[in-house]
This record gives structure tokens, sequence and C-alpha cells, in this order.
């Protein structure tokens, strides 16, 4: 946190209007509607993702390639996501 209590630009989990990634600058000690929006989304995104490892452990052994093949790009997309939630959230 800054001397003015304001925490460094916080990615956004969606891009905006131009495709570029978004951020905001809030106070974390009294979030605002866009953090807490952000918030929700990012608790979704952490609860599609263990539905999804969920399903990958059920197809592991029985897809075919197509099946694999969108398996792997939806574990990628949403490993990503979860890396960009853990290393915003620091212990």
């Amino acid at each position: 946190m800054s001397a003015d209590g304001f925490e460094a630009a916080r990615p956004l989990p969606w891009s905006g209007l131009d495709g570029r990634r978004a951020y905001v600058i809030a106070d974390p000690e009294r979030p605002g509607p866009v953090s807490r929006r952000a918030d929700a989304l990012e608790s979704v995104q952490l609860e599609m993702a263990g539905v999804l490892l969920g399903h990958a452990w059920q197809l592991a052994d029985e897809a075919g390639p197509e099946e694999l093949r969108y398996l792997v790009v939806e574990l990628t997309r949403t490993l990503a996501e979860t890396l960009r939630i853990a290393l915003r959230v620091k212990p």
C-alpha cells in the first residue's frame, strides 16, 4: 500500500473495450463496486476451475483427440486465470 492509502493498480478479470487489460486503483480497506465485482467474478472463475478439473479427471482416460484438444485449451485458459488471481492475492 502506498502512502496515500491506495494499492497498486489491480488487474481486472476482464478486458477493456479495446481488448487490452483493464485495471482499477482502489483502497483495499474500502473496496468499491468495481473491486467487489472483480472479486465476485474471480470467485466464479475459481469455482469453474474446480469443476473443469473434475471433468478433466473423468475425460483423461476415455476422450478422443478432439475432446483432449478442447480440454487442454480450457485447462490452459483456466490455469492462466487462476494464476493471475493467486499472484494478485499475496499472503
